[in-house]
């Protein structure tokens, strides 16, 4: 069943961890250019396993304990993601030139909103299937 809200959730998770690391800067170098997470082999890894993790969820949806669990390893997935980056962008080369941060040290926080959300609504459908198995 793809079109249930938690696919929908699952879906943006997999833009924001494989289409979005690919056209927004992590930071701004030495030389104002932009940085992205390709330049970067670690954090294009790990991305690219969170959007793998994300559509692995969203065609599992038969087995929705199978899909819950794979959501709470993409969340622990970004939260290493975040580790790293902020532990990157504390070691920053050249902190006194460039301060600034780019709008991609949040994209592993987005995506572990939405995967909390989908979740949230596997969490409902099992209670709906349970409780549909009680009345009979």
């Amino acid at each position: 069943m793809l079109q249930r809200i938690q696919t929908v959730y699952l879906l943006i998770c997999f833009v924001i961890s494989g289409v979005l690391p690919l056209f927004i800067s992590l930071w701004p170098n030495v030389t104002k250019k932009e940085e992205l997470f390709t330049h970067a082999i670690l954090f294009s890894i790990l991305f690219a396993s969170s959007a793998l993790l994300a559509v692995v969820s969203m065609f599992s949806y038969k087995k929705r304990q199978n899909q819950f669990v794979v959501n709470r390893l993409n969340m622990i997935l970004n939260f290493i993601i975040i580790g790293l980056l902020v532990y990157h962008s504390l070691n920053l080369p050249g902190e006194a030139k460039v301060s600034e941060k780019g709008i991609g040290m949040f994209l592993p926080i987005f995506s572990i909103v939405f995967l909390a959300l989908a979740n949230r609504a596997i969490k409902k459908d099992e209670d709906l299937v349970k409780s549909v198995d009680r009345i009979r």
